[in-house]
């Protein structure tokens, strides 16, 4: 496996031997090629374009396939995948730049969405605000309909006054519509009907019913998923009509596939029609290669830890799987969709330091992004980042990044930083280094979050670091946390590209039946599971899956009577019998008692939501492993430099390791630098490395 500066060759005539995964971030976008043929993986980076993300994806994919000696006239023949992460979906959410948005709702419901569940975001905050409403109240309409929670119809849908808001909405040059009725997933024929009206009133409309993308319980949630579904669907749609022909015009003509926030990946149509299932697109397939590292090491607990230019996001595995949940807030927005348990914080290489008005340190959320980035990039920013401390303590490369494809400046960052030093009255790297440690702080913050509040303790973990800036940054959180191992895959700064080679089609499919878990209801809770089957099923043949790849998974959200909210516990394989019953109760006892603490013995269980996951096998980058050698890895050692360490309060002359010097059974003591073009990894004193056959560097931090 080598870095794409270090490869050679051509690799025409190879065949259709080439699966290509790519990651736009908000700084970066990376890209990870793997020949089949060789089993060698390469990687290229490039600055994001956030103007046009589609422009720095095709500029990426372009790149790296003609640095692999693919010529535009062989990559027909030769790319057999291409796989997609992007966060489009999110940053269009986050910065309101979504499609203006109509919504037809139950009379008497359109106020429902700035009700929602009268929570305050944060119970002790008085001026805490909620996100913008993403439809304006007059265009919000409700009609005359009604459905009650049998599925019976106790109001027949009024199809004028469905017409009359439809032509209302066109008139006011709305472009995208949601459908929301009250008990929609039990009988959705309203929604249907609404659905067909509005498509004959606004034929160039995106349109989406609640039914279609959330049929489950909660009016409020699932109406929101529609809203955020709807408020997206143009978006997603426009990015994906105009990156399409970018792959078509450079030779790549291959079918697109898109990550989802599950982990799993569907096609461009299907990911247009559902941009709500890919709010968390591009971190998910950090997390699915993360998993496929982490088991081939050995290593079944782990917390992955991916920190790019604009954000970190942390997610825990426990036992080999990672934590799943079917309902989240995503900016303030509730969405009801199958998401890896995924937990994002505002800190990045490029988080702007900042002096609060209480003369604090403060890092982020607010981010310098791609342009102008970091002050030491040279492009007029003046405000120090992360990268400004790193660059000033001389963790990165004073010089330049990405093997000297982009220069920077250490002036500017000293700079920068000496006049926040002296605000606070403190030293040039004392200051620096507070940057550090307020940004690990906040980093320690979200692990805590997808651990100790899920009664897991990070101690019993081993760290997995990825992102371009998150091998800089892991043993600090790692102490922080009182962890003793962290991972550094071979790639980290293209794990999520590469996430995409080692991921499946996959597919969630849900209905909700309030059902006792009682031997009485038996038959019904068998034919709930079998209605999400035949959905399954259903999809697996429209996907043209051969049935021997064909993988599914039942679960089922239960929760104690009288209970807000539920579990999600798997059902066991083989017939739905009394033995089953016994089964899942005890399940879910476990579950509630990891995450609450306690168990009710003898209350009264009742079934809400039948989940099917449906996976679709499909052909993966290989993960080789190579014999260890040689535990002397002075070879790899390129020079030095003068780091500045908060254990000695000093600079200290630091050994430089070139990444594709090290080589399996290599092993070396901190402090010291590992580089490589996609990231740089910090080993402080104290802290031993080894290199694991599947070329990852396991650091060992001393008691």
């Amino acid at each position: 496996m080598k870095d794409v500066a270090q490869s050679s060759g051509s690799s025409q005539g190879r065949g259709n031997s080439w699966r290509v995964g790519v990651d736009s971030g908000g700084t970066f976008t990376d890209v990870c090629l793997f020949d089949e043929a060789s089993g060698e993986i390469s990687v290229w980076k490039v600055a994001s374009t956030p103007d046009d993300p589609s422009r720095g994806i095709a500029q990426g994919v372009d790149e790296g396939l003609t640095n692999r000696g693919l010529a535009q006239e062989d990559r027909t023949a030769a790319v057999a995948y291409l796989g997609h992460g992007t966060t489009v979906a999110t940053n269009a959410l986050i910065t309101g730049a979504g499609a203006k948005l109509g919504l037809i709702t139950t009379d008497g419901f359109r106020d429902l969405l700035e009700i929602g569940r009268q929570k305050r975001p944060d119970l002790y905050d008085l001026f805490a605000g909620k996100p913008t409403t993403l439809v304006p109240r007059e265009l919000r309409f409700g009609v005359a309909e009604r459905v009650l929670h049998t599925g019976e119809v106790a109001t027949e849908l009024d199809e004028d006054a469905v017409r009359a808001a439809a032509r209302e909405m066109r008139e006011k040059g709305v472009g995208s519509v949601a459908i929301c009725f009250l008990y929609s997933f039990v009988n959705p024929a309203h929604e249907k009907a609404a659905r067909a009206i509005v498509a004959q009133e606004m034929p160039d409309a995106f349109i989406c019913a609640s039914h279609e993308i959330a049929p489950e319980f909660r009016e409020f949630e699932r109406l929101s998923t529609a809203t955020v579904n709807a408020y997206l669907g143009p978006i997603m749609s426009r990015y994906i009509s105009r990156l399409s022909p970018r792959f078509v015009d450079m030779g790549v003509t291959v079918a697109p596939h898109l990550t989802q926030s599950n982990g799993g990946v569907v096609r461009f149509d299907a990911a247009a029609e559902s941009p709500v299932r890919a709010v968390l697109s591009g971190p998910s397939t950090g997390v699915v290669a993360a998993r496929a590292i982490g088991t081939r090491a050995g290593f079944d607990d782990i917390i992955t830890f991916d920190m790019g230019g604009t954000s970190s996001d942390v997610a825990l595995m426990a036992g080999g799987d990672v934590a799943q949940t079917n309902e989240s807030t995503v900016h303030g927005y509730p969405i009801k969709a199958p998401m890896l348990d995924i937990h994002t914080v505002g800190a990045g290489g490029g988080s702007i330091a900042s002096i609060d008005s209480g003369g604090l340190l403060k890092v982020g959320p607010e981010s310098a992004g791609a342009d102008p980035g970091p002050v030491c990039y040279g492009r007029g920013a003046t405000r120090p980042t992360v990268t400004d401390a790193n660059i000033v303590l001389q963790i990165l490369n004073p010089t330049h990044l990405l093997d000297g494809r982009m220069k920077v400046r250490r002036d500017l960052a000293v700079e920068a930083i000496g006049q926040m030093a002296e605000k606070l009255g403190m030293g040039l790297e004392q200051t620096a280094q507070g940057i550090l440690s307020v940004v690990s702080a906040n980093m320690a913050k979200a692990i805590r979050v997808v651990s100790v509040q899920r009664g897991h303790d990070p101690r019993a973990y081993a760290l997995m670091a990825f992102g371009g800036a998150g091998p800089l940054h892991a043993v600090r959180l790692a102490q922080e946390l009182g962890m003793a191992k962290v991972i550094v895959p071979r790639n980290p700064g293209i794990l999520c590209a590469m996430g995409l080679l080692l991921t499946d089609l996959r597919a969630d499919f849900a209905t909700t039946r309030l059902l006792p878990l009682e031997p009485e209801a038996l038959s019904r809770i068998a034919a709930s599971l079998d209605a999400v089957d035949a959905e399954g099923a259903a999809w697996f043949e429209d996907e043209e899956i051969a049935p021997e790849d064909r993988r599914t998974a039942r679960r089922i959200d239960m929760r104690y009577e009288g209970q807000n909210h539920e579990l999600a516990i798997a059902v066991p394989d083989g017939p739905l019998d009394g033995a089953a019953l016994d089964q899942l109760k005890r399940a879910f006892d476990e579950v509630h008692t990891r995450r609450y603490g306690f168990a009710v013995e003898g209350e009264r269980i009742n079934c809400v939501t039948f989940r099917l996951e449906a996976t679709g096998v499909v052909q993966k980058a290989a993960l080789p492993e190579v014999a260890e050698g040689p535990a002397d890895a002075s070879g790899a050692v390129t020079g030095a430099r003068e780091v500045w360490y908060p254990e000695t309060g000093a600079f200290t002359e630091t050994a430089l390791y070139a990444r594709d010097r090290l080589h399996a059974g290599m092993a070396f003591n901190g402090p010291a630098i590992v580089e490589q073009m996609d990231t740089t990894t910090l080993i402080p004193p104290g802290v031993s490395v080894r290199v694991d056959t599947l070329d990852n560097l396991i650091l060992e931090l001393g008691k």
